[in-house]
């Protein structure tokens, strides 16, 4: 159930447009990018300095588990599919939004969306994980529409 009432009235619009139940009018919008994005923008911005995502530090890591997977998420857009990097140049680009690499590494990691080899090589992962039921409630819709456009080489 969401909690954030514009996102009610744009579910309830949809329903009298087109006549779907709750549920599933909900998870159309979910789906929607635009949607998508500002759920995702809601989750992340009270953690970035000024709000400035793009180029703000991040004040603190969010304990929730969603929020700080949607900040992990934003954070893997500052790494190029396709190339390779030693852990002090990952260290390096997470040490701009924050002090504490070592919990930013081990997220982008565990969540799979950074690969490591035993010599402490990392890559971004060339194809979107596959998310079983419980990681899918953590992860949000954002993740299903901008990694794999991201993976391929699009823009965001």
């Amino acid at each position: 159930m969401t909690t954030h009432s514009d996102f009610k009235k744009l579910v309830r619009a949809r329903m009298e447009r087109t006549g779907e139940n709750y549920t599933s009018a909900l998870a159309a919008l979910n789906l929607d990018r635009d949607a998508a994005r500002a759920q995702h923008e809601r989750l992340i911005r009270s953690h970035f300095e000024d709000g400035r995502l793009e180029d703000g530090r991040l004040l603190r890591i969010p304990a929730r588990r969603r929020p700080r997977f949607a900040v992990v998420l934003e954070l893997l857009a500052r790494f190029e599919p396709g190339a390779t990097y030693s852990e002090s140049q990952v260290n390096a680009i997470l040490r701009e939004v924050h002090e504490d690499v070592a919990h930013l590494r081990r997220e982008l990691v565990d969540y799979r969306l950074l690969e490591r080899d035993s010599r402490g090589t990392y890559w971004v992962t060339a194809t979107a994980p596959v998310r079983d039921a419980n990681e899918a409630q953590e992860t949000g819709d954002w993740e299903r529409i901008w990694l794999p456009e991201f993976l391929g080489g699009a823009q965001r």
